[in-house]
């Protein structure tokens, strides 16, 4: 087997420099657990950075791959596909009500662009409401509804007519919809943000407003849909039916897809408005088909919900003095610290746990879904020891 060092080496002289790599090469997994190019083993809590809910080798996903891969890999959406088909009426059902329009494409950042279109297109206005904290991707469309200043800045101009408002204050956002306003962007958990959590009266508050102004709701469900934080989409919280809903992430499994979900009652988009060429492809929808089952079939987002309560309570009750905060819905959660977080991501790494940042100083812990009760008490235990 090829060394760390070498692979470190070999990577680092040809990468783009745009990811603040760890100095690690993982070569392996098997449900939450990850191995290095030295055997060392490790606790993922970083889960592809919410992509691979279902964990790492899943059987029903490989099988899906496999089988499909001997007979058609690439179809694009210019012709029908069997597979795309009982996709999209598998994806229908399960969706909030009225979701009945999917526009199946390859990220997350590609479903929000594709969804600032829609928005655009359905209401013949052009601005846009965002949250402070919010994070919705990196290309120019979705960057230009990102929070984050240092995201930003190093490439503006950016798409003009976007509004931030503070989370979870309702009356900053009545001010900010007007009638020139196409849509409000909105994460229900702020993953990226900090791991903030939107309150039930808020939005219902949201919805209400736009619906008496005109303006669309659009749900930013990349990082909490397919079970992450205890129902199967997060508006299930809320009782909300958005009037379109992004997609992606751990949709196929880990298979690189995005959906952009829309209300039927703002019908079809027109021929030629939007394409993608790798988008529905028959490989992928055939993951997110399996995906699907999976959850099904071993309940997953219920199992979610009681692993996310239980970690919640185990990790509060450490009473870690450099701890100001936990917080988290399901297994998306957040330790904010009083200090800088990155130390604690190398110390954590040092003892087998990998985790993520959520901003400067929250520490957030995104573990695959299949993650055992066993390892949930390793991770709290390495936590404590911090």
């Amino acid at each position: 087997m090829i060394s760390q060092e070498t692979i470190i080496t070999s990577e680092s002289a040809h990468t783009s420099g745009t990811y603040p790599k760890r100095h690690l090469a993982i070569v392996g997994g098997q449900g939450a657990r990850l191995w290095d190019a030295e055997g060392r083993e490790y606790i993922d809590c970083v889960g592809g950075q919410g992509a691979a809910n279902l964990g790492h080798a899943n059987p029903y996903i490989n099988e899906a791959l496999q089988s499909q891969a001997s007979r058609l890999i690439n179809c694009p959406e210019i012709f029908y596909n069997d597979e795309r088909a009982a996709y999209l009426d598998e994806l229908v059902a399960v969706l909030p009500k009225g979701l009945e329009r999917i526009f199946l494409c390859n990220s997350g950042a590609e479903a929000i662009e594709g969804a600032l279109k829609i928005a655009r297109l359905k209401t013949g206005r052009a601005d846009m409401v965002t949250a402070v904290r919010g994070f919705h991707g990196r290309t120019m469309g979705a960057l230009s509804a990102t929070w984050e200043p240092n995201y930003r800045k190093p490439f503006e101009p950016l798409i003009p007519g976007f509004t931030r408002v503070p989370y979870n204050k309702i009356d900053a956002l009545t001010e900010a919809v007007g009638d020139t306003t196409a849509a409000v962007l909105l994460e229900l958990v702020q993953g990226e943000g900090g791991v903030h959590l939107a309150s039930a009266e808020y939005i219902a508050a949201v919805a209400a407003v736009c619906r008496e102004r005109g303006a669309l709701l659009i749900i930013d469900e990349v990082q909490t849909g397919f079970g992450r934080t205890g129902a199967l989409f997060a508006c299930e919280h809320h009782g909300l039916e958005p009037d379109i809903l992004v997609l992606a992430k751990s949709i196929a499994g880990g298979m690189p897809m995005g959906a952009i979900a829309f209300q039927e009652r703002l019908g079809p988009l027109p021929p030629a408005s939007h394409g993608t060429t790798f988008g529905g492809n028959p490989l992928a929808c055939a993951a997110a088909r399996a995906t699907l089952r999976y959850l099904h079939d071993h309940d997953l987002p219920q199992q979610t919900a009681e692993k996310g309560v239980y970690l919640l309570e185990r990790l509060r009750g450490l009473d870690l003095p450099q701890v100001r905060e936990v917080r988290g819905k399901g297994l998306l959660v957040g330790l904010e610290l009083k200090e800088r977080v990155q130390p604690y991501l190398v110390r954590l790494m040092e003892r087998g746990v990998l985790a993520l940042p959520a901003g400067p100083n929250v520490l957030r812990l995104l573990p695959p879904l299949v993650i055992t009760y066993t390892d949930l008490d390793q991770v709290v235990e390495v936590v404590g020891d911090l």
